[in-house]
């Protein structure tokens, strides 16, 4: 079952539901979904790779939201991201935890023969692409570099 059948039966699941919230997350994604399929051409729909990206990218964006209207004193409008940024996340992949994600990333270091912080690059590069989705860049960066340099992770 692709994204987009799974987010319309959840649609009408929240529709009968009067679930208003989770229909409005719901809607947002379908609507990241048909714009994706028509930026690219329609025909054959969305690769998984392409669904992750778009769904990784709202994540971020709700969070950021969230974080901005959290400074503002505005938590009413901070509850709404969240509640989206829940309803979103429950189509991504699990997160790694930090000991995952330090386990994951030292075999990435051995695998790539990494020495030093001047091979971050290399590291990055295989890591981001191994570990979308399940961590943010953020994360995978500080802790990439935290290894390489051989600090306390």
């Amino acid at each position: 079952m692709t994204l987009k059948e799974r987010v319309e039966g959840d649609i009408k699941q929240a529709m009968l539901a009067k679930d208003k919230p989770r229909l409005q997350a719901l809607r947002s994604i379908k609507s990241l979904i048909l714009l994706a399929e028509t930026e690219k051409g329609g025909g054959e729909g969305l690769t998984p790779d392409t669904e992750l990206k778009l769904l990784t990218k709202a994540a971020k964006q709700r969070r950021e939201s969230a974080e901005v209207y959290t400074q503002q004193n505005r938590e009413d409008l901070a509850q709404i991201e969240l509640g989206e940024l829940a309803v979103i996340e429950e189509y991504l992949p699990k997160q790694l935890d930090e000991g995952d994600l330090r386990t994951r990333l030292l075999e990435i270091i051995q695998r790539v023969g990494a020495t030093g912080p001047s091979d971050l690059g290399r590291v990055m590069g295989v890591a981001s692409k191994e570990l979308a989705g399940q961590a943010d860049g953020r994360a995978i960066s500080s802790a990439v570099g935290a290894l390489l340099n051989n600090t306390d992770f």
